[in-house]
């Protein structure tokens, strides 16, 4: 039986994994443990593509769908094989801290606020992020933060850094989840929040809310895989953690992530480049 470190058991309840259950080669050793954020599994990206890898490689990838912060935190303990995250200036540390190797940009999508169709702070009357955050704060109106220190919740302290606003006005509720109960929440509430575009895309059918603010560099949200440096870990996955990433970088594969769509509407935009 797949021995698990006690680190992990507890996301590996609520993790959703992709593929069939454990087949005899998983179980001999076959399994690649995947750490990534809840966008790329909210969104439904990773249940669309890894089946397909899971065929032709005849690995088994179990996803452990957390926040960029724990997925990081997982990769420097050495209890998961490969990492996948969105938050740059956090994984340059985790490279140069000597946990992470071969970080390749695979895709992106964006960040964008959203909040109640009739914009009680005026956000989107605004030139760019940090304005429309500082309207939220001034108003002030609701908003609810994921608080988990995912790459979504680093990129919204980014923001409100940015407009000199400490968040902790009224209406502001730090809420510890990811992303797909964090917008349904803010949707109860009427609230604004700072979603990506996949998750939001995945879940508009869910939800009343509408498109605050989109649009500039600054909410650009790059993702990029790294595997463990085998140098601190040499008992992990390497062989098939490399796998992963260089199947992830394939022509074949950049065009299924280009064509992954919900509603018609594309999530990510591939972006591997030699």
């Amino acid at each position: 039986m797949l021995k698990l470190k006690a680190s992990v058991s507890m996301l590996l309840a609520a993790t959703v994994f992709s593929g069939a259950m454990f087949s005899p080669v998983a179980l001999a050793g076959e399994v690649i443990k995947l750490a990534t954020t809840t966008s790329t599994e909210n969104s439904g990206l990773l249940g669309a593509i890894l089946p397909k890898f899971e065929a032709e490689s005849g690995y088994s990838v179990q996803v452990i769908a957390t926040g960029t912060g724990q997925a990081l935190k997982l990769g420097s303990q050495g209890d998961v094989d490969v990492v996948m995250t969105h938050a740059p200036e956090a994984e340059a540390k985790f490279v140069a801290d000597g946990y992470g190797v071969e970080p390749r940009g695979i895709m992106e999508n964006d960040f964008i606020v959203l909040g109640p169709k009739d914009d009680p702070a005026v956000a989107k009357l605004s030139k760019d992020a940090t304005e429309a955050f500082s309207k939220i704060a001034a108003k002030p109106s609701k908003f609810i933060s994921r608080g988990d220190n995912s790459g979504t919740h680093m990129k919204e302290l980014e923001i409100w850094q940015a407009a000199g606003v400490t968040p902790d006005f009224e209406g502001y509720t730090s809420v510890g989840q990811g992303m797909g109960k964090t917008l349904l929440m803010a949707n109860e509430l009427q609230a604004y929040t700072l979603a990506d575009r996949g998750t939001f895309i995945a879940y508009k059918a869910k939800l009343d809310l509408t498109i605050s603010f989109e649009g500039g560099a600054a909410l650009a949200n790059p993702y990029q895989i790294m595997l463990i440096n085998p140098e601190k870990y040499p008992d992990l996955n390497h062989k098939g953690a490399k796998a992963l990433s260089d199947w992830l970088i394939t022509p074949a594969t950049q065009t299924m992530i280009n064509e992954f769509t919900v509603q018609g509407e594309q999530l990510f935009k591939a972006t591997y480049k030699k």
